[in-house]
This record gives structure tokens, sequence and C-alpha cells, in this order.
């Protein structure tokens, strides 16, 4: 054999070796903060102490957005039944942000009665590992996935559609699921296609070009902002913030903004307010 040779078969003997030996674990303090971000290599939830996040009443035009999600969360931060819920639409509208601000209300109104857990796209397969990390704990946890899609050839989003609702053991009861995504359904159109191609009936088709978005109780749309609600946003931003500078000078400014970033929406707003409080020499 070549040494090429030589090195591949290494190689795939040290990789068989490697997945045969046990994870190392780590002992898991759910109480000692109140968000984490899961680590599957160490089967570790790595605690967050501060959360980069925005007050939720500075979230502007997605005001029924809040309203619904922040009920859901509460009943579920309250002990009761709640729904998965799936926060769908354009870049930059607020999808994550409404997240991490409901999950600072309502820790705020109530001390420590809901954790929040990232777990990354990439690492969905470790999903069951995590859940039985989760439901050894009594605290009320939301498993939140930040920018959630699928593409061709990726399948782990069957394992997806088995912990959210359909496996045998399912969801613990102290868990819920939030996902963030740009496409509704969180598969592109070409894989949904190939779905459809592969079925024994239409109706299968169709059924399972929704199976997975359907399995959230809750569907949020999120779309780009109008010009009023964008001048809405930076003015709770400029008088939250107390930034001197006049309505007419910031307006005329955050126009010519949009137009350099392509459109309008919370996060432009935002890196606006970024631009302005730097160059005005005031820190947020």
């Amino acid at each position: 054999m070549r040494d090429q040779e030589y090195l591949t078969v290494l190689t795939r003997i040290a990789d068989a070796l490697d997945r045969q030996c046990p994870k190392k674990t780590s002992c898991n303090d759910l109480n000692q903060a109140d968000a984490f971000v899961w680590q599957p290599l160490t089967n570790s939830l790595d605690p967050i102490l501060k959360v980069n996040h925005i007050a939720l009443d500075m979230l502007q035009g997605i005001d029924l957005q809040k309203e619904i999600l922040l009920k859901n969360t509460k009943q579920f931060a309250d002990g009761f039944s709640a729904n998965n819920a799936l926060l769908w639409g354009a870049r930059g509208t607020g999808k994550s942000s409404i997240v991490k601000a409901i999950h600072a209300k309502l820790n705020n109104d109530t001390p420590h009665s809901l954790i929040l857990v990232e777990i990354h796209r990439e690492d969905l397969e470790t999903m069951p590992d995590l859940l039985k990390v989760l439901k050894q704990t009594d605290r009320r946890c939301v498993l939140y996935c930040d920018d959630l899609s699928f593409d061709g050839g990726d399948t782990s989003y069957k394992s997806l559609k088995a912990v959210l609702e359909g496996g045998i053991e399912g969801r613990p009861e102290n868990v819920i699921f939030y996902a963030t995504s740009n496409r509704r359904h969180l598969m592109p159109r070409d894989m949904i296609e190939n779905e459809r191609s592969t079925a024994i009936h239409a109706s299968e088709a169709v059924e399972e070009k929704v199976s997975l978005s359907d399995r959230f109780g809750l569907w949020l749309g999120f779309h780009n902002m109008d010009q009023e609600t964008y001048f809405a946003a930076i003015r709770a931003y400029v008088s939250d913030y107390g930034l001197k500078i006049s309505e007419e000078d910031w307006k005329a400014e955050a126009i010519e903004w949009t137009v350099t970033r392509g459109g309008r929406s919370g996060r432009v707003a935002w890196q606006y307010i970024q631009d302005l409080a730097g160059r005005l020499g005031q820190k947020l």
C-alpha cells in the first residue's frame, strides 16, 4: 500500500475509535444562570450571565407578534401548556430580538421564572441528549434555535420532527421550542419538490410540504417596515438613550441610511443608532 492509502485507513480507524469513546460530560447546574448555550461535544450547558437583548417596548412595528408570543411564553412560564413557535420572515425584522426580549421581561417580572437555552442549527441532531439534561430540572425552559433552515441532502429535519411532536418520548413537559427562520416552511422549494416527486400519493406530497413547520403551533410572520414604523423605531432609540440630535436631522440621515442598506428594518434602525451615537460621542 502507498503512504496515502495507509493514512486513509489509519484516519478511518481513528474516527471509528473516537465515535466509540464515551462523550466527556459536565455537571450542569441549571440554577446558576437564566440563559445557556448547548455544547454537544461535552453534553454541557455554558451559562450566559448577561444576555444581549433590547427591551421589549423598544421593538417597533411588531406589536401583534409581541402580544401573541408574550402571552404564549408567560402561559408556559406559569406552568401551563403552550405551543412551539416558528418566527419566520425577512432579515432584521426582530425575530431573534423578540425572543430574547420576552425572556428578559418575564424574568424581570418574576426572577428566575424562565431559562433560555440556545442550540445551534448544526447541533440539532444532538437535541435528544440536550432534552435528557433539561428534563432533570423543574425550571421551565425555552429551547431556542436561531436561523433554522434545511438544505438539500440535510436529513436532520427528520429528527427535529420526532422531537417536536410524534416521537415515543416527546418533549419534556418543562421544555418548549422556539425557532426563527427566513423560510416559512424551513426547506427550500427544490427540497420540497423532491419530497413531492418521491411521494406515493399526491396528498402525501402536500402533507410533507408542511409536515415540519406544521409541528409549530404558532406561526408568526415578520415583514419589512414602512417608513413611519422605521421612524418610530429610531425615535424610540433616540429618546431612550438621550441622543442629542434634532428630529429633522436624524430623519434626513435615517433616510439616507436606508438607501445604503437597501431597505428598512429594525436591524437597519439599530445600526443607524449605533453609528449616530458613535459620531455624537455618546455611549449606548
